[in-house]
């Protein structure tokens, strides 16, 4: 078969199968609606729980072979990972049931913006001074024992290295004493970096999407590392640089520029 009827029969057959799981997120997302209509508790714990299985199925649907590595955390954590792709969303989501903080362009995505509100996503805006606000909100889950899960680096790579971890993300992580998870998230093709995953410059969500569709399977890494206290005394820049530290060493273990960004002034 010709490579490039090969790839629309590819992006064809995984189109049907992703239309299809996301009328299925559609219906769950509308029942969860409904649901805060008749009812005065909190439905973090539900959301969490149908995201996670809803994006199992997601990860179903994308053209991955995942590898987790390491252990679950067995208590609510900060969950803290490198940026790659739109896809570490669901890849991580599979894991647990948890609930994620993302830019604010998001929520505009067709689709999958008004899945990922009714999850309960957090939507952060850049620039936009609403530390306080946002830092009330992260306490708010962690205060719950709720997972959640951040990028702190604030946007996405190419996968080769790991940028500036943000401190301002991890105050509440002290404030609640509440543990970080370090995931160390590796997309690759043929024992190399994967040159498709990465969602980065002016790439747009379609695109990208029957860029991967079109594709022959690629491998991922999910690297669950040790969890991190937060040590007496410690700072939030500090924490940061931790967890940087170890991500940047799994992500760069094969060779790669292992270099590590210095910390912003007032991060």
């Amino acid at each position: 078969m010709p490579p490039s009827l090969l790839q629309q029969l590819r992006l064809g057959l995984r189109s049907i199968r992703l239309l299809l799981w996301l009328l299925i997120g559609c219906v769950l997302a509308g029942m969860v609606g409904l649901l805060e209509r008749f009812t005065v508790r909190g439905l973090l714990g539900l959301r969490q729980r149908l995201m996670r299985l809803w994006m199992a199925g997601l990860v179903g649907c994308l053209p991955f072979r995942v590898r987790v590595l390491g252990q679950l955390p067995r208590m609510p954590a900060l969950w803290v990972s490198n940026h790659v792709s739109w896809c570490d969303i669901p890849l991580l989501g599979a894991l647990q049931p948890m609930s994620f903080l993302s830019k604010a362009e998001v929520r505009q995505w067709p689709l999958a913006g008004w899945l990922a509100e009714k999850s309960g996503t957090l939507f952060i805006q850049r620039g936009a001074g609403d530390s306080t606000v946002l830092g009330q909100q992260i306490g708010a889950y962690l205060g719950q024992q709720r997972p959640l899960l951040i990028f702190p680096e604030g946007t996405t790579t190419d996968g080769r290295g790991v940028r500036t971890f943000h401190g301002r993300l991890l105050a509440s992580a002290l404030e609640h004493q509440v543990p970080l998870q370090p995931v160390a998230i590796r997309y690759r093709r043929q024992g190399q970096p994967d040159d498709l995953a990465p969602f980065i410059g002016d790439d747009d969500l379609l695109s990208h999407l029957k860029r991967l569709l079109r594709a022959p399977v690629a491998e991922v890494e999910l690297h669950l590392l040790p969890l991190l206290q937060p040590c007496p005394g410690e700072n939030r820049n500090q924490l940061a640089r931790r967890a940087q530290q170890a991500i940047t060493r799994q992500v760069t273990v094969d060779g790669g520029d292992a270099v590590l960004q210095p910390l912003p002034q007032g991060a």
